[in-house]
C-alpha cells in the first residue's frame, strides 16, 4: 500500500534527506586514491550521529555498515573494507539516515582521480537519466512512465539497465510501495498522486544488464565485469510536480563543480 505524506511529513523527510546529502558531501571531501572504504564509512557514521540522526543502513536487514560502497563492476550493496581506492576507479556511495521517524536514502557515483572517457560518459548519461526519470514523477503519471524514460535514455547509448534492483517508496520505512523500476512501459503501473515520496535510482551498466551476487550475500556485480553507475535522489510530489528533497550540491561544493541541474525541481 502506498503511504501518502502530509506537507509536514514531507518537510521532516527533507531533513532526513539533507542529512544524507551533507554526509555524501563529507565523503566527497575525503574520497581520493589511497583512502579505504572503511575510512569513508567511519566518516559517514560519525557525521550522521553528530547531526542527530541514525545510520539508516547499519543493521537494516543485518547490513554491517553505514554506507553501501560499490566500486567499478560492483553495482550496489558493496560492503566497506580495508582495500584502498585507486586512480581510475569509480565507486557508488549509497547512504541512508533516520531522523524524526523518517528515512533519507541517496547515492552518488564518484570518480577517483582521472577516469577513462567511456566511463565518464557512463556516469554522465546515468546521472542525466535520473533527471529524465524525475520529470515523469508527477501527479497523474504512472510508474511505467518513469521506468520507460530512464530505459529509453540509457539504452540508446548501448548501456544495460539492471532489472532485478529498483527504486522504491520512502517514508517511515526504508522501502515502501511502490517499487520504481528503471525500465517499463508508458501508462503501466501504479498512478502517482499528491504527497507520494520515492527514491529514484538508475543502476546502469556499461555492458550487459545481467548481474550476479557475491558470496557475501550482499554485493552485486555486473556479469561481464564491466563498470556500473548509480545515482539516486529522494523526490516528493508537491502541487502535482516533482520536488527534490535531497541534493548533490554538497558534493559539488566539495569537488568545486558548478551545476544548475537541480534548479527545475526546487520549490
Amino acid at each position: 500500500m502506498i503511504k501518502i505524506k502530509t506537507r509536514e511529513e514531507i518537510e521532516l523527510m527533507r531533513e532526513s534527506a539533507l542529512i544524507v546529502s551533507k554526509t555524501l558531501g563529507e565523503v566527497a571531501k575525503a574520497i581520493k586514491p589511497g583512502v579505504t572504504t572503511l575510512q569513508l564509512d567511519k566518516i559517514a557514521e560519525e557525521f550522521i550521529r553528530d547531526h542527530g540522526a541514525i545510520p539508516g543502513f547499519l543493521g537494516l536487514y543485518d547490513f554491517p555498515n553505514t554506507l553501501c560502497m560499490s566500486p567499478n563492476e560492483q553495482v550496489v550493496h558493496g560492503i566497506p573494507n580495508s582495500d584502498s581506492l585507486k586512480e581510475g576507479d569509480i565507486i557508488s556511495v549509497d547512504c541512508g539516515a533516520l531522523k524524526n521517524g523518517f528515512y533519507g536514502d541517496h547515492a552518488y557515483t564518484f570518480e577517483i582521480g582521472e577516469v577513462a572517457e567511456e566511463i565518464k560518459k557512463l556516469l554522465q548519461i546515468t546521472k542525466e537519466s535520473l533527471y529524465v526519470g524525475i520529470r515523469e514523477f508527477r501527479a497523474g503519471n504512472r510508474v511505467g512512465d518513469v521506468g520507460f524514460a530512464i530505459q529509453k535514455y540509457t539504452e540508446k547509448h548501448g548501456y544495460g539497465v539492471v532489472r532485478e534492483l529498483v527504486g522504491h517508496g520512502l517514508g517511515r520505512e526504508m522501502h515502501e510501495d511502490p517499487e520504481m523500476p528503471n525500465y517499463g512501459r508508458r501508462g503501466r503501473g501504479k498512478k502517482f498522486t499528491e504527497g507520494m515520496v520515492v527514491a529514484i535510482e538508475p543502476m546502469i551498466n556499461l555492458g550487459t544488464h545481467r548481474i550476479k551476487q557475491f558470496s557475501d550475500g550482499w554485493t552485486i556485480k555486473t556479469e561481464d565485469l564491466k563498470p556500473s553507475a548509480h545515482f539516486e535522489h529522494d523526490v516528493a510530489i508537491v502541487n502535482g510536480k516533482p520536488e527534490l528533497l535531497s541534493t548533490f550540491n554538497y558534493i559539488y561544493d566539495a569537488l568545486s563543480i558548478v551545476s544548475d541541474e537541480e534548479d527545475e525541481f526546487r520549490k
